[in-house]
């Protein structure tokens, strides 16, 4: 990857409709450049936290050759939301003036489908390793958080990733910890393959890497407390993802102990 990451700006023109499956109301929008996203938004309840998650959980999953989404720094003007009928929607929009993040819209694309839609034991594996590297809670049957466009697979929603940032509690710690909740992600059936994909993934996941992705995020996404300032917080996130590779052996025993259990 190269040593900057250069997502593209866009800015929203035009709102069209929500998209009320997730609790934080995600919407397709349009952009200047005449392309349909899928617009998450700072001003929805967890703020910029998910779309710091969205931002390192998509661009790490792009670097370790997952299908994702283009995504995109999306700017909304303070006027935008001025004409929506909706005041719910009126006040998200009005809370998220400024730079959001937005995903390109795969229009047809399918929800992934476990019944229907098989996936390999290697591939299995290396999405469960992800998630579990990243802490990601929402990749259940539920909600795969997966879509099949064009007959390939694609890598959606990953806001609700590195869950202990909401609050750091014993932030350091969580990255040798395992995942417990990796026991009801759709593909750990099938994730036999684990050793190879944390061999491979270990390997690809650089200091460089995670640099690059992490100093991409906004300042303005990053919050003082509970830290001494803003490089302060950026750095907690590259101290965890560099430490969190460094303990990789949790990720494989959390895995082949939930598949032990679930099989």
């Amino acid at each position: 990857m190269e040593e900057k990451l250069n997502l593209r700006h866009i800015q929203v023109m035009r709102y069209i409709t929500p998209l009320r499956e997730g609790g934080s109301m995600p919407a397709i929008v349009e952009g200047d450049d005449d392309f349909l996203y899928v617009l998450k938004f700072r001003g929805a309840g967890q703020g910029t936290n998910a779309l710091i998650a969205e931002l390192i959980g998509g661009e790490l999953a792009r670097a370790l050759g997952f299908r994702v989404p283009e995504l995109v720094f999306a700017d909304l003007d303070r006027a935008f939301g001025r004409t929506e009928p909706d005041e719910e929607i009126q006040d998200l929009l009005k809370f998220s003036e400024g730079r959001n993040l937005a995903l390109h819209y795969l229009s047809g694309a399918m929800t992934y489908d476990p019944v229907v839609n098989a996936v390999d034991t290697l591939d299995a594996s290396k999405i469960v390793w992800l998630d579990s590297f990243l802490m990601n809670m929402d990749r259940t049957a539920k909600n795969t958080n997966m879509l099949v466009w064009h007959k390939e697979l694609w890598l959606i929603d990953h806001g609700a990733s590195l869950y202990f940032h909401h609050s750091w509690h014993q932030w350091e710690q969580q990255a040798a910890r395992p995942f417990k909740l990796i026991k009801d992600h759709v593909l750990l059936k099938n994730a036999s393959e684990i050793e190879a994909a944390d061999a491979e993934f270990k390997a690809l996941i650089t200091p460089a890497l995670i640099d690059c992705i992490v100093d991409a995020i906004p300042d303005d996404w990053l919050k003082d407390a509970p830290f001494e300032s803003l490089e302060a917080h950026r750095e907690a996130y590259r101290t965890f993802l560099k430490n969190r590779v460094a303990h990789s052996a949790v990720i494989v025993n959390e895995v082949n102990d939930a598949r032990k259990a679930f099989i």
